[in-house]
């Protein structure tokens, strides 16, 4: 209540007692303020207070170095978690929801300033530590991490808001520094980063890439095509793990029994045992809906447990009768911008109306098609 920050996770069943936020579930909460308030899930004037205290407590509260945020804080206080790094990409999901609410209550001077002072103040040029590509994050014992958004990844607006940044810009040639590597699977053929379906949504919850391309892609059809892979991916393990089929699939980045794991496929990665993630088909139901819808309807029909307080648990086996305890932030923020954007295309409107958006896609060389 009197920072606005946003549980990174919480038991699904509810109760829960931690105070462990991430600055990315605060950005996707942000947004999904905008849409409560759009929806009328709420008075309008108390989203907007909520907003306003998160934006204030981050401008004038929240600890940052150069303007980024500490992936992981206290949800209380607003104090760096462990370890935490202060993280590049983190710090960008936060600002698309900053940006979001700057336009959707455009009408609040209060939070326009704030919005417009939480990214102008960002020194993007610091991140990139003397090269051409960001690093991952920084940390204070050591400084910057040696890891770098150097391959085709989630990070499409990390490098399309430090480029139209009015303060502190990184140049546009920066949007061909990290590489894009292509995949062939089944017959289809994209650009692919790591193998995880996260990285083909979490951009597109925001920049609307519809009927546009640059001399690359058009990176919504790219995500179209990862999308259809990933289905044919899990069904070809349906002969290893019975519950994979068309009705059923979708893996990427999640808990599982055994903790947090990073898996996904094409190739196959990680240690798969027939869990299954709803945020997989439903972060992705913009880009192929009638497979998507499939899945999540499965889900929600045939595995009753799968559906608690806050919706779809993060990760389930119906093999083994294994069920998430927890709802993560992020998980449940793809599929609910994407819901919207499916729905009504609410969110890839608001926030395209911040000139910095589509100055981005200009000085990346987008045209439209």
């Amino acid at each position: 209540a009197n920072t606005g920050l946003i549980k990174d996770r919480a038991l699904a069943a509810g109760g829960d007692t931690s105070t462990l936020s991430s600055i990315a579930s605060t950005g996707f909460g942000l947004t999904g303020l905008c849409i409560g308030d759009v929806r009328g899930y709420g008075a309008t004037a108390e989203i907007e207070g909520r907003v306003l205290t998160t934006l204030s407590f981050l401008y004038n509260k929240m600890p940052h170095e150069n303007g980024f945020f500490y992936h992981f804080v206290d949800m209380t206080t607003g104090a760096r978690a462990g370890t935490s790094e202060v993280s590049s990409i983190d710090t960008t999901i936060l600002l698309c929801g900053v940006l979001t609410c700057r336009q959707h209550f455009s009408s609040n001077a209060q939070i326009v300033q704030l919005a417009t002072q939480i990214y102008e103040r960002v020194n993007w040029p610091w991140m990139l530590n003397g090269g051409t590509t960001f690093s991952l994050g920084w940390l204070p014992e050591s400084g910057f991490l040696s890891y770098r958004w150097d391959t085709y990844d989630e990070e499409m607006m990390l490098y399309l808001l430090a480029m139209a940044s009015p303060t502190y810009p990184i140049p546009a040639s920066s949007w061909s520094a990290f590489t894009r590597p292509t995949m062939t699977y089944q017959g289809i053929t994209y650009i692919a980063g790591a193998p995880t379906l996260m990285i083909h949504q979490y951009s597109h919850a925001w920049f609307d890439f519809r009927k546009k391309q640059d001399v690359y892609a058009n990176y919504f059809q790219n995500s179209v095509k990862a999308t259809q892979a990933h289905r044919l991916f899990c069904i070809s393990l349906g002969s290893k793990f019975s519950d994979y089929s068309a009705d059923l699939w979708g893996i990427t980045p999640s808990d599982s029994v055994n903790g947090y794991v990073s898996w996904g496929g094409p190739p196959a990665t990680g240690p798969i045992d027939g869990t299954v993630v709803p945020c997989a088909a439903g972060g992705s139901v913009v880009f192929d809906f009638s497979d998507c819808m499939t899945v999540l309807q499965t889900m929600r029909q045939k595995y009753p447990e799968a559906w608690q307080l806050y919706g779809f648990v993060d990760a389930f086996n119906p093999l083994t009768g294994w069920y998430d305890t927890d709802s993560l932030g992020i998980d449940q923020g793809i599929m609910m911008l994407m819901a919207e954007n499916q729905r009504s295309g609410f969110v890839w409107d608001t926030f395209m109306k911040n000139p910095e958006a589509t100055t981005a896609l200009q000085l990346a060389g987008f045209t439209s098609t």
